[in-house]
């Protein structure tokens, strides 16, 4: 009896490891032949190099994409995690439309960004706003907001009452209550929220697509280059825009896992 235990768990793993090699295997290409030389469609394996890295150091059309990115990114942080904090606040204090509010909520989130794009570009075209960097900021945050509002809500929900209540009973205002009781206990799901915010923000390519003016995040730039073909140049991209976003998702993790473990074990 103790062999089929043991069986089902080596099975199990087999099964989970060949999945994650499927899943990720393919991103390592690009980031594996960024660092050598590619003439006529094939790899020269025998001479690594940094070439790439350095002429997209250099490319001026790249540098304006990321700078524009880098706007986008900070401009959606900072109004999905105050409005995301303040629905998340209202949710939890009220009982009345606290469906339909997900539901206003989840529904960019969940739907095909296509849909959401095309969506948002008829609405600015009705109420006469041209597409701009602004309509971009609009669009990556009602696309993210459903991210940072659940991180910011489950936080709440799991922080005990009797705080807030110990407060109020000590002859704290709501407002002194709010920000020295409440806000500090979100504080590291805000900052959790906004980065994995961020990563979604810098990484939109659909949405972008539709709602951007005449200037290109780097994703989308990624997009305009890889319709002429791939090349050394799209490979360094694509491995440093790879990186960037584990990195930003295992520091959100940082913020997010110790302390919902430790929610857990209390």
């Amino acid at each position: 009896m103790s062999a089929l235990p043991r069986l089902s768990t080596i099975f199990l793993a087999a099964i989970t490891t060949l999945v994650a090699v499927l899943l990720y295997s393919p991103l390592f290409v690009p980031i594996v032949s960024s660092f050598f030389t590619i003439s006529h469609g094939s790899v020269d394996w025998s001479s690594p190099t940094l070439a790439t890295y350095v002429a997209l150091a250099e490319n001026h059309d790249i540098l304006a994409a990321l700078r524009t990115t880098l706007i986008v990114g900070v401009c959606t942080v900072i109004l999905s995690v105050v409005s995301g904090t303040l629905l998340a606040l209202y949710y939890h204090g009220r009982r009345s439309g606290r469906s339909l509010l997900q539901f206003i909520i989840f529904l960019p989130f969940l739907m095909p960004p296509i849909i959401s794009g095309l969506a948002l570009l008829i609405f600015f075209r009705e109420i006469g706003l041209e597409r701009s960097l602004l309509t971009v900021v609009i669009g990556h945050t009602v696309f993210v907001l459903a991210i940072v509002y659940r991180t910011v809500l489950t936080r709440l929900q799991s922080m005990s009452r009797t705080l807030v209540e110990a407060s109020y009973d000590l002859g704290a205002t709501g407002w002194q209550t709010f920000w020295r009781i409440i806000l500090p206990n979100l504080s590291s799901a805000m900052v959790g929220g906004a980065i994995l915010a961020f990563a979604l923000s810098f990484d939109e390519t659909m949405i972008t697509i539709l709602v951007t003016g005449t200037q290109s995040t780097l994703p989308v730039r990624l997009w305009a280059m890889m319709r002429l073909g791939f090349s050394p140049d799209i490979n360094a991209l694509v491995a440093l825009i790879l990186m960037f976003t584990v990195l930003l998702c295992v520091l959100a993790g940082r913020f997010l896992i110790p302390r919902q473990v430790a929610t857990e074990r209390t």
